[in-house]
């Protein structure tokens, strides 16, 4: 008890220390009004602290006093920006728990930062290193977020949109996607993910090694191997193999056709290059293409396709417009 005793000491001092440094940090003006107003929340927040620890054997109202005068000392002293010490309640909540139940030196890692990447509607192929080495590159309007730094149990990212990844090989670190309906789950392999195919599913598709894609609220899983593509849901588990050989276009900025019929053309020009194509006849959406385009202007796919298939254009806010001569 006499040894605990000291820590508790210690810690106080240490808290009102830190207070006082951080307070005098910054210079600025502050109203009575506003210290008083301060000095309320403070108190609260602390009274929180001590109800969330209130088992544990410690001195809190005398640490609170010690802080609290440390703090009245320094705004003697100097006008502060009473933005300056908020930053201190993490710091003594820590040492609570530090104190109360794992030791002064056994917590000293805070909650790792949470990283946000997103992509607007022009952009795709925004490439993101994330700290294992796992390289991921998102296709347009996705987001990803990601630990600065990966806890020991597993990598857990959160994906919203599409994306392809190449993850880093961990054997003794699953590599986790929060998918939203569906979870996906891999050691090191490399595959494309879209959150929502259109139909409320998780589209999983695996290039090299496997990956276990399960339905969150369920009992659903599959398991895929490279070449195929699962679908999963809270009423589906489909896997099946790819043989839409344009299906990673938006990734490889390459398309390839040799008899597709244009509107399945149309939809890859719009997953790959964001073009928006419409035609006044629907049966110009039935004729075959036997071509490649590979990062072309768009200006110059189009009027290949017109050239191909003796069409005008009309082009707008809205995208192009095909019709017959």
């Amino acid at each position: 008890m006499k040894k605990k005793n000291k820590i508790e000491k210690m810690n106080r001092r240490e808290w009102a220390e830190e207070a006082a440094r951080l307070s005098g940090e910054r210079s600025g003006s502050a109203t009575n009004d506003d210290r008083s107003a301060m000095e309320k929340d403070l108190q609260i927040q602390w009274n929180n602290i001590k109800m969330a620890y209130k088992e544990k054997d410690i001195d809190t109202d005398k640490a609170w006093l010690d802080v609290s005068n440390r703090i009245a000392a320094s705004e003697e002293k100097k006008n502060i920006v009473i933005k300056a010490v908020f930053p201190l309640f993490p710091k003594i909540a820590a040492s609570i728990i530090i104190v109360g139940g794992l030791g002064w030196g056994g917590l000293r890692l805070a909650i790792p930062k949470q990283i946000l990447i997103t992509s607007a509607a022009n952009e795709k192929n925004i490439t993101v290193t994330l700290p294992d080495g796992s390289i991921i590159w998102l296709n347009r309007n996705s987001s990803l977020t990601y630990p600065a730094r990966f806890n020991s149990q597993n990598r857990t990212v959160k994906l919203d949109g599409e994306a392809f990844f190449d993850v880093a090989r961990d054997e003794s670190k699953p590599f986790v996607i929060d998918a939203g309906k569906a979870e996906v789950k891999v050691l090191g392999t490399s595959f494309n993910v879209m959150t929502d195919n259109g139909n409320s599913e998780v589209e999983v598709f695996v290039t090299t090694g496997s990956v276990l894609v399960s339905e969150k609220e369920g009992e659903r899983s599959v398991t895929l191997k490279p070449g195929f593509i699962g679908r999963v849901s809270d009423k589906t588990n489909i896997s099946e193999l790819n043989t839409d050989e344009n299906y990673l276009s938006w990734n490889t900025e390459k398309l390839i056709y040799n008899g597709q019929d244009l509107g399945t053309v149309f939809s890859d020009l719009k997953r790959a290059y964001n073009i928006d194509i419409r035609t006044a006849d629907t049966s110009i959406q039935k004729l075959t293409l036997t071509s490649v385009f590979e990062e072309q202007p768009h200006d110059t796919i189009i009027k290949v396709i017109c050239t191909t298939f003796n069409l005008r254009y009309i082009k707008n806010d809205e995208g192009y417009l095909l019709l017959r001569k």
